[in-house]
């Protein structure tokens, strides 16, 4: 998977047809949907906007779920949220949901981060998330040894970015000593990264930005220097990330979220485009190596299917694994990261992914989605119900 995750997908708009169906009642989850055997389908959903709107259920979310689990038919939740460890977020959904759920049927953006073998010995910065919530995460579940935030970079060095002394008293509730100090003058013994993670949406986006920009932009990763290679046309992409800088992972694309507030805001891919407007301007055009993960990228749904595979061995044994999951229905909210992954995904294993957009969250009914999705539905409960419906057809 580690490898995998350097390569990023580049989704295309793809047409399918759209289709309405009307508002179901409860009673359409009452009826048995195959006749023996394992169902030769499952379905992923998307949490915020489908099954959540901030922290409140949506109508039918809790039904659906449920409905599901009485019939035996596999289904997990793929999130392009984070910012706390798999199983207290499951532990929160289960609670507001009052359904029974375990990490084994979760993957939220950082997931895969778990997997990245290569940096776990390594000193890495991670960024984003409430307070060192996601320090914790990599440190605590996912095994990596020396995670350094920009929080304990400010706490230590203010003058990176005077700017932040106004959060001083948030940064020191949890900053943590550096493993080295910052020391230009003697480089080898300066403090030195291999690796930069965005794990959730940053707080502070001008020192992340900042301290992300400075690693970019020095020699070898050692902060508080400045690559002599910088701006030398004679070297590829004039001498720019030419000096063994930190490699660059954003978990989540989104540009949009769906909070309480009654219209979108902006997320993770928000901060990920405003840095990358700044680093044009900084460089005058260099370009930017980073690897994006989450939906709509393949690696996020090839995890994804790995995890619903296994989810399904759970529930009936090797069997699940033997006999073919022909579709899996992705049920979300937002055009650009739910309904273009299934679109584009392509399957090792065969699978067809279907997409279901609902009108709950991001996508505004009315509008035209940028990626048109299999079939448009009002909520979470009507896209169970037709995508049960659709099952019984056959391939």
């Amino acid at each position: 998977m580690a490898a995998t995750l350097r390569n990023v997908t580049r989704a295309a708009t793809s047409s399918v047809s759209r289709h309405i169906i009307p508002r179901t009642s409860h009673r359409s989850f009452q009826t048995k949907v195959y006749d023996s055997g394992i169902p030769s389908y499952a379905f992923a959903f998307d949490i915020d906007g489908v099954l959540l709107r901030s922290s409140t259920p949506l109508p039918g979310a809790s039904e659906a779920l449920r409905y599901l689990q009485r019939q035996r038919i596999p289904f997990i939740l793929l999130t392009n949220g984070g910012g706390k460890s798999e199983a207290e977020r499951v532990a929160d959904i289960s609670e507001k949901l009052n359904v029974e759920l375990d990490v084994g049927m979760f993957v939220q953006s950082h997931t895969p981060f778990a997997e990245m073998e290569q940096y776990k010995n390594k000193t890495v910065l991670v960024v984003g998330g409430d307070y060192d919530k996601c320090q914790r995460v990599a440190i605590d579940h996912y095994g990596f040894k020396n995670v350094v935030t920009p929080g304990d970079i400010v706490t230590a060095y203010p003058d990176i970015w005077p700017f932040s002394k106004v959060f001083m008293d948030y940064y020191k509730a949890f900053a943590k000593p550096l493993p080295k100090h910052i020391n230009p003058d003697s480089p080898s013994e300066s403090l030195k990264f291999d690796a930069i993670f965005v794990y959730n949406d940053p707080r502070d986006w001008g020192l992340d930005a900042h301290v992300i920009l400075d690693l970019l932009l020095s020699s070898q990763g050692r902060l508080g220097t400045l690559s002599k290679k910088n701006g030398n046309k004679s070297l590829p992409n004039n001498g720019y990330l030419q000096d063994s800088q930190p490699a660059l992972y954003h978990s989540n694309p989104d540009l949009w979220w769906a909070s309480s507030y009654p219209l979108p805001r902006l997320g993770q891919g928000g901060f990920r485009s405003a840095f990358e407007g700044l680093w044009n301007t900084v460089t005058g055009g260099a370009k930017l190596e980073q690897t994006i993960i989450g939906k709509p990228h393949q690696p996020t749904y090839e995890f994804a299917e790995t995890r619903l595979r296994r989810h399904r061995k759970k529930l009936f044994g090797q069997q699940g694994l033997n006999d073919p999951l022909r579709k899996v229905y992705m049920v979300g909210d937002n055009p650009e990261s739910d309904i273009r992954g299934a679109n584009n995904y392509q399957s090792p294993h065969g699978s067809q992914w279907k997409s279901i957009l609902v009108k709950t969250g991001v996508y505004q009914d009315g509008a035209e989605p940028t990626a048109k999705p299999t079939v448009t539905v009002s909520n979470v409960e009507e896209a169970v119900t037709w995508a049960v419906e659709d099952a019984k057809k056959g391939d």
